[in-house]
């Protein structure tokens, strides 16, 4: 038996004017149906974003990532989302929406370490 497991993860992007198409990636989701694992984690480049648009809302982008961590969180920071498991939270999460933070395409890969992949595909796609 295989120590590895098919994971999926989704880039979130930061959009700050929908009209132009530009972004920046903000973080990664990762879920694991076999281990029963989603997470989240975010890394916000003010900078890079400013300099798509330089009145973007800091407060209300950190929020809304904050809000992607609580939701992968489960538990009280889950809001109505808390009852439901990993694989519900992670599909509500990657649904699309016309929002300034939004999911990217789904994309697949094997990992043992669910956990460990997240902080890999962050520094690697994100940071």
């Amino acid at each position: 038996m295989s120590d590895r497991h098919v994971f999926e993860y989704a880039l979130m992007r930061v959009v700050p004017r929908i009209e132009r198409g530009e972004c920046v990636n903000a973080g990664v989701l990762v879920y694991c149906r076999r281990k029963s694992f989603v997470a989240a984690r975010t890394h916000l480049d003010e900078a890079r974003l400013l300099a798509l648009d330089p009145t973007a809302d800091l407060p209300g982008v950190r929020a809304a990532l904050r809000a992607v961590e609580g939701v992968c969180a489960g538990g009280d920071a889950a809001g109505q989302a808390a009852g439901d498991d990993a694989g519900r939270r992670f599909r509500w999460l990657i649904a699309p929406r016309s929002t300034i933070v939004q999911p990217g395409p789904v994309h697949t890969g094997l990992t043992a370490d669910p956990a460990a992949e997240t902080d890999r595909l962050l520094d690697l796609l994100v940071r």
